[in-house]
């Protein structure tokens, strides 16, 4: 058995006391201060409405903000092509898709809601990729003009709903942000068109470099047209299915290196538009 001096008895009270009082002893502690929230994301920069409140349109970004470019591709599927890719038509291009994450590229993809139905698990994993943005391409790639590439046509008092029911489709099967931008099938628009959709508020993409890859046979011929018309701050437009663009992959894989030995820089459409706005 241990047995303590008076003296110790007495200091380890007083240290037991000192230690319940603790703060008592001096100034009155405050609360820790609470975690900093996480800063919202920004919203995604769009254009004004153009004259009247019409949708606004974005062909090309900032002629002398550096030399940067946007790849676009269009993901098609009509509404009614269902029996052909249970047939077995490609309307999908992983290969391509795969080049892009290999190069390092960033893209904006413009999907139709059918096409994004037709192939979720693709459409989730480009919607879930940083290197890419996900934008409306319609739901049914109907045109939103009369003769328009042979395309049958949306009425007019169908137009927003359409594109309200592309943007369902793509949050169904798990892209989380699809972004504010709409591509008309077959770039075809007109007054009527951009006032059916002010209240989709959404900015309408076009571009200024046509890659023809549509139906084209010669990744060279491809690649040269595009390399002979983007300039800086350029969209140029591509296609992401197999069955209709089949060079598209190897064009790409020919442009991408050129254009950045030209000291290009590759952007998603949303870069350019903050340019644009003064943003960027």
């Amino acid at each position: 058995m241990i047995t303590l001096s008076p003296r110790v008895i007495a200091a380890c009270a007083l240290a037991a006391a000192l230690t319940a009082c603790g703060p008592s002893a001096g100034p009155a502690a405050r609360p820790p201060a609470p975690a900093p929230s996480p800063a919202a994301p920004s919203a995604p920069p769009t254009l004004a409405a153009g004259p009247a409140g019409l949708t606004p349109v974005f062909e090309h970004g900032p002629r002398d903000a550096g030399k940067t470019v946007a790849l676009t591709f269009d993901a098609d599927m009509t509404a009614d092509q269902g029996p052909r890719a249970a047939a077995g038509e490609r309307f999908d291009h992983p290969r391509l898709i795969g080049t892009l994450r290999t190069l390092k590229v960033p893209a904006t993809v413009f999907m139709t809601g059918r096409w994004a139905e037709e192939y979720p698990d693709q459409a989730r994993a480009i919607g879930r990729d940083p290197l890419f943005e996900v934008a409306n391409h319609s739901y049914s790639h109907y045109a939103f003009t009369g003769d328009c590439y042979g395309l049958p046509t949306v009425p007019e008092e169908r137009m927003r709903a359409d594109v309200e029911r592309a943007y369902q489709a793509l949050r169904t099967v798990g892209v989380p942000a699809p972004m504010p931008y709409f591509r008309f099938p077959g770039g075809c628009y007109d007054r009527r068109a951009l006032k059916a959709l002010t209240a989709a508020g959404v900015t309408a993409v076009q571009w200024d470099v046509v890659g023809g890859d549509a139906f084209a046979t010669d990744p060279d011929a491809v690649a040269r047209q595009v390399l002979d018309g983007v300039r800086p701050g350029s969209v140029v437009v591509l296609h992401c299915t197999r069955s209709a663009a089949p060079t598209t992959e190897e064009a790409v894989r020919k442009v991408v290196p050129e254009l950045r030995r030209q000291g290009y820089r590759f952007v998603k459409v949303s870069e350019l538009i903050g340019a644009a706005n003064g943003r960027g």
